[in-house]
């Protein structure tokens, strides 16, 4: 990695008296110097920064020193040879998100390419809405960038649930049940359709306490094993596991539970009932086991045993507020690995986003992303970037077809016969004689209908009626 010894030049000692903090970035987005008011700010050594690579995300899996560099990524329309503004951050040493203002200088090399960038950052922190406030309102993405870093520095140092990112009422009841579920050993079940993210939450469940103190995460999918391969599966992992080590701090991630067969829900509830189970029981469904119980289509005390602590994930339709953020953040999340950084999308974008369906939620969301990501030529994503498929399901949901129109053919003729005859009576006066001519039909005929159609009352109604 890149080094800069102090002292090399004059321009290297005078940035490092500076008051405020000044870093280097090359072409590569690596630092390759930071003074020692950015050292102090950020809480690391110039050999914990120096070569780290600094690319526009909110920080992520990885060594705390890329979490820090992470912070300090300049604007991607900076990379593209702009001088920008916009907010950069650091975790403060009291656990603070410590966000300031700072200004991107392009450094252009001989042909005019981008060969570096100089950040000043300003002295003062910000809060988040002063931060929210500081940056232009029509640049959306840097704004949902924002909300982003916010989310993750919250639930930095507990557990990965970014797929949960958002404001709804039903992500934030999500995160409180995750809360809740990592603090403790009961089993947990995780509802939610194909995609919605359910492996994701039970493995962040887990894994709550630290991949060095969780034990081992078995993963059995109950939809592809038969039942003999479920029992021999569970069977040697109660056997191998005792209290007293590790693997007792293990689970076992049933995933696609609703789909186990009567048997192995017969035999798995056997293994739960007999003896304790040493392994915490994590699962997903498609749907409660409780309304399937009810329905006589799974076991009763099965159903309870797996479902002690419920968390239901909505599709991505019903929670069509946080799709914006979600976007940003797998945006951010394909930045991370190198390469193109984007800031975001651009507005006409995110409407196509809105406007789709979303029947593969957030798998599908990340996959369109990813495809969105590769293909955008500028700093950010625009809507011809988007796969052909999301613009032929906009345009068949902006143009819906007509419902087909069932012909009721006998109530159809009725009515013409109706319109027929009384113009016919209308023409001849009265005169059902004329009209039956009219017509091309007897004079009793045309009486006959004229009865049925109502349209005169029968001889037995007007003798009955003069009788009273």
């Amino acid at each position: 990695m890149a080094r800069v010894r102090p002292g090399s030049t004059e321009l290297a000692r005078l940035l490092d008296s500076a008051a405020e903090p000044v870093y280097v970035l090359d072409e590569e987005q690596r630092i390759v110097f930071c003074n020692r008011a950015c050292r102090d700010w950020v809480g690391r050594t110039a050999e914990e920064l120096l070569g780290r690579r600094s690319t526009y995300q909110s920080g992520g899996d990885g060594p705390p020193e890329d979490a820090v560099a992470a912070g300090l990524c300049p604007q991607p329309a900076a990379l593209a040879g702009r001088e920008t503004a916009g907010i950069v951050g650091c975790t403060s040493a009291d656990g603070r998100l410590s966000r300031r203002r700072a200004r991107f200088v392009p450094v252009r090399g001989e042909e005019g390419a981008v060969a570096g960038l100089v950040v000043l950052v300003e002295a003062g922190e910000l809060s988040e809405a002063d931060a929210l406030a500081a940056l232009p309102k029509d640049d959306e993405a840097a704004r949902l960038h924002e909300r982003v870093r916010t989310f993750r520095h919250q639930m930095a140092g507990r557990y990965r649930i970014d797929r949960l990112v958002g404001d709804s009422p039903a992500m934030r009841k999500a995160r409180a049940q995750v809360e809740l579920a990592a603090s403790g050993r009961g089993s947990v079940l995780v509802v939610g359709p194909p995609g919605s993210g359910r492996q994701h939450v039970a493995a962040a469940i887990h894994y709550a306490a630290g991949p060095d103190a969780a034990g081992p995460l078995v993963p059995l999918a109950c939809s592809l094993l038969d039942a003999d391969l479920i029992r021999s599966t569970l069977a040697a992992l109660v056997a191998r596991c005792s209290p007293s080590e590790s693997a007792a701090r293990g689970s076992v991630l049933l995933s696609d539970v609703d789909q186990i067969s009567p048997e192995s829900q017969a035999d798995l509830a056997r293994l739960l009932h007999s003896r304790p189970f040493p392994l915490r029981i994590l699962a997903t469904s498609r749907g409660p086991l409780s309304e399937l119980a009810s329905q006589g289509a799974y076991r009763e005390d099965l159903a309870a045993a797996l479902a002690t602590l419920v968390i239901e994930l909505p599709p991505l339709e019903r929670r069509r507020g946080d799709l914006p953020l979600l976007a940003q953040l797998f945006v951010e999340e394909a930045n991370a690995k190198g390469g193109k950084q984007l800031a975001g999308f651009t507005p006409e974008a995110m409407d196509c986003l809105d406007a789709y369906g979303w029947p593969g939620n957030l798998d599908e969301l990340v996959q369109v992303v990813q495809e969105a990501h590769r293909r955008a030529e500028g700093v950010e994503i625009g809507a011809g970037d988007l796969p052909q498929e999301i613009h032929l399901a906009v345009r068949a949901a902006a143009h819906p077809r007509r419902p087909e129109e069932t012909i009721a053919l006998d109530e159809f003729l009725g009515r013409v016969e109706r319109a027929l005859v009384q113009r016919a009576m209308a023409r001849a006066k009265g005169n059902k004689t004329k009209a039956a001519k009219l017509l091309g039909m007897t004079r009793p005929r045309l009486y006959r209908r004229l009865v049925q159609l109502g349209l005169e009352a029968s001889q037995d109604d007007v003798s009955g009626a003069t009788g009273r």
